[in-house]
């Protein structure tokens, strides 16, 4: 059986290996939990960024940076090839765990998404139910979006909760506002549209292969606006590809839901949009959070299905205004 966290331990390693020249810096902790600073306390690089996305994605997917060209737009991206695009997007990539630990002692409270590996030994956020998947691994790999490093007290509560123990936890960390923070999200543009594939109701079992692209949103100032950035890039940048084995019925029933504009928030860019809602997350339609474009092959019938299109307007306002 596959193990997407020894997988991306491996990945991991070369990433360490390679942390003076890479621009990263590795501690290990009191407990013995090894801790790799993306962007915290340092300015990592953008290979840096493209080996943590392959970490986040279990060691399953190929994730290389590009020049992109989307109309008369010429802009910095990234591309994504996955093999297995169920296991490495959903049981792994998908930020899909809210690590919140409360305070405990000296230790402050601490917040941060997580995506990787170790999600599925945890399996505690809800996708799971639809993913057939145990890792059989007794190590536990987890990126964390944050600007804070975790402390011992945060690793061994991650550690409980994959059940390893703190010597056999890797955790990455990189702020939204960071050069690795923009390549990490830029590199989930495949999952984005499978996780949508899910919420609209379309099997993700039949999906064989995945590929995409995504502009890479330049570092911002802040987190907020590095967040506002980095999913516009996404939502009117993004382009994704599929192969799937399904009924072309299957398929014509939720192409048109499947890209961004397919949501009553289309068109307006995110930072806005967030400040238009109050600054309430929640309130923001979620058929927005999906790539700009969308085709998908069956394999079945040799037909191509295609929505959406990139818009250069929005991206010419958020990412280079």
């Amino acid at each position: 059986m596959i193990s997407l966290n020894e997988r991306a331990h491996a990945v991991f390693r070369r990433l360490s290996d390679a942390a003076e020249p890479l621009q990263v810096a590795v501690c290990e902790l009191e407990n013995g939990t090894t801790v790799l600073d993306a962007g915290v306390d340092v300015d990592a690089s953008l290979e840096a960024g493209r080996l943590f996305s392959e970490v986040c994605l279990g060691g399953l997917a190929d994730v290389q940076l590009r020049q992109l060209q989307l109309d008369d737009l010429t802009l910095p991206g990234v591309e994504v090839s996955v093999h297995q695009p169920v296991l490495a997007c959903m049981a792994s990539q998908y930020a899909g765990w809210a690590v919140n630990v409360p305070a405990t002692g000296s230790s402050k409270k601490y917040f941060a998404m997580g995506s990787g590996p170790a999600r599925a030994l945890y399996r505690g956020d809800p996708i799971f139910a639809d993913i057939d998947y145990r890792d059989p691994a007794t190590v536990a790999v987890l990126t964390l979006e944050s600007n804070r490093l975790p402390s011992p007290e945060v690793a061994a509560w991650v550690a409980g909760k994959c059940g390893v123990s703190p010597d056999r936890l890797f955790l990455l960390v990189a702020p939204t506002a960071s050069l690795v923070g923009s390549v990490q999200v830029a590199a989930r543009i495949v999952e984005t549209g499978l996780h949508k594939m899910h919420e609209v109701g379309f099997d993700m079992a039949t999906v064989r292969s995945g590929f995409g692209s995504c502009p890479l949103a330049p570092v911002a100032a802040d987190d907020l606006t590095a967040i506002g950035r980095t999913n516009d890039a996404v939502l009117y940048g993004g382009r994704a590809w599929y192969t799937v084995k399904a009924d072309d019925a299957q398929i014509e029933s939720v192409i048109e839901r499947l890209p961004s504009v397919a949501s009553r928030d289309y068109g307006v860019p995110f930072g806005e949009l967030f400040r238009r809602h109050g600054g309430d997350f929640y309130k923001i339609d979620p058929l927005l959070f999906s790539p700009a474009e969308i085709a998908i092959t069956n394999s079945i019938s040799g037909r191509t299905f295609h929505a959406g299109g990139v818009n250069t307007a929005v991206l010419r306002a958020s990412l280079l205004a």
